[in-house]
């Protein structure tokens, strides 16, 4: 199969990007969080597509991204707290789990659970598709299963070319995390997956919420993100604290040599005060000045240390505040820290 890369233009149609939803194949967007691997959420065969292409446990439940507030009716029972949010909110990076309408979506598209993530993604090229297609599409991140999540089209063309047939090249995304996950199917509303969006953004609506990112009782993950080994490069991913990076390098740099590797490619990825005393690594990514702009680049730079083929990578933990929460999760799980 060949893939073709589009480029979007607002003055352009997304080609034959919603032909192809509307065929029961698969295409990937931009979203302002990461890209999307997109197929009919309502078409079970084209939805398990995603499953086999992705390599993705089919436990895993999908997000579904709609274009219109009506949509959410059509396939989900919607409280009014959930019309309040998402009249805030969206088109946004948060998705709400709602319990799932009966019949109006495939096991296959909810991972047999009886509730649905919904989001309308804040991204011209994305909402131009979802109404081009006249339907709402189920879409994870357009990488391959556990692999860093992708933030330009490229990443996606490594993973999935000869996949699937379209790709719309949206540039980078501007968010870099995947939305925040806020489940209203529970008696008590809670963050499954934290976002840019964060719980200190929905207090209004949503006094005193907190920040769960665990399985819930009984083990049934209702995000996705949850259950998994998520976002990990080809290297070994250590965390430490941005005072501890130079010396955790040394130490394992000489390790690395004392075993027999003459060259060691240790990959730093830091903030600017994280990079200090660091002039001798030749393999550092910097981050950026901010939790928001290390939010942007995380995934870039952890797909970065595979095109390197480091042997180890150094990433500098944040504290767990705001945004932070949100870079952890995703560190921790490229580092297999549950």
């Amino acid at each position: 199969m060949q893939t073709t890369l589009l480029d979007y233009f607002p003055e352009r149609t997304v080609g034959n990007g919603a032909a192809l939803l509307q065929a029961g194949r698969l295409v990937a967007f931009p979203t302002e969080t990461v890209y999307g691997l997109g197929a009919d959420a309502r078409n079970a065969a084209a939805v398990a597509q995603i499953y086999q292409v992705k390599g993705r446990p089919s436990d895993n439940p999908l997000i579904v991204h709609i274009a219109e507030e009506r949509q959410a009716e059509e396939l989900a029972e919607v409280s009014p707290l959930a019309r309040h949010l998402m009249a805030a909110f969206w088109p946004g990076p948060l998705t709400l789990v709602l319990p799932l309408r009966p019949g109006s979506l495939p096991a296959v598209t909810t991972g047999g659970l009886n509730t649905v993530g919904l989001r309308m993604p804040a991204h011209p090229a994305a909402l131009q598709l979802l109404r081009e297609a006249a339907l709402p599409v189920a879409a994870p991140s357009a990488n391959l299963s556990g692999r860093p999540s992708p933030t330009e089209a490229e990443h996606v063309l490594t993973d999935m070319q000869g996949k699937i047939p379209l790709i719309i090249n949206g540039g980078e995304c501007l968010a870099g995390l995947e939305s925040t996950v806020l489940d209203l199917a529970s008696p008590v509303p809670a963050i499954l997956r934290p976002g840019v969006l964060t719980a200190a953004d929905l207090t209004e609506f949503l006094p005193g919420l907190s920040e769960q990112t665990r399985l819930p009782d009984g083990g049934i993950a209702r995000a996705p993100g949850m259950k998994y080994r998520h976002y990990a490069p080809q290297a070994k991913v250590l965390l430490c604290p941005p005072q501890q990076l130079y010396q955790t390098y040394c130490q394992h740099y000489q390790q690395m040599v004392e075993a027999g590797n003459e060259q060691p490619r240790i990959a730093v990825l830091a903030t600017m005060q994280g990079l200090t005393g660091l002039a001798q690594a030749e393999q550092c990514f910097l981050l950026g000045e901010n939790l928001l702009q290390v939010a942007q680049n995380l995934f870039a730079a952890l797909r970065w240390t595979d095109e390197i083929q480091a042997d180890l990578v150094l990433a500098e933990a944040f504290p767990e505040q705001g945004v932070g929460i949100a870079i952890m999760n995703r560190l921790k799980k490229a580092a297999g820290i549950n």
